[in-house]
């Protein structure tokens, strides 16, 4: 089972510059064919700075920096055994090429069902960029079938 003194745990903040060759690939990646995230004109046209960051991509922050892996490690969820179970996006602000995001995350609650067949890990993160401004808001839902 995993113990619930990981409620209230933070995560070491991650990094994550945001490279437009890496968004391209990102969005390429995805299927993404919307041209405002591939092409600089069109991302100006549309009244970005730059290139933003496609929905989902700052989820990389934590994938980037091994934070996830420590995670799962720490709570002892073999990736075997773990679901992708929710997450979850609101955005405040565009992220885009030449800015660097902060993510901070923490541990909210962790619970099980079926008499502890399922247990959930959920997970709130925010993002901010390199002024302070809050980028979005994530929450995540990791479930280990036991």
């Amino acid at each position: 089972m995993i113990d619930k003194k990981w409620i209230g745990h933070e995560l070491p903040p991650c990094e994550l510059p945001i490279e437009r060759s890496r968004l391209r690939f990102f969005a390429k990646a995805i299927g993404e064919t919307d041209p405002v995230y591939t092409d600089e004109a069109a991302a100006r046209d549309a009244g970005y700075p730059d290139l933003p960051a496609p929905p989902t991509f700052l989820f990389a922050a934590e994938l980037d920096a091994g934070v996830t892996d420590r995670l799962l490690a720490d709570l002892q969820i073999p990736l075997a055994k773990l679901l992708h179970g929710e997450q979850g996006f609101t955005y405040h602000r565009p992220a885009c090429v030449g800015d660097t995001v902060t993510v901070r995350s923490r541990i909210d609650d962790v619970y099980d069902k079926k008499n502890g067949a399922l247990e959930f890990v959920v997970k709130s993160s925010r993002a901010t960029n390199q002024r302070g401004e809050l980028v979005a808001e994530m929450r995540t839902v990791l479930v280990c079938r036991n």
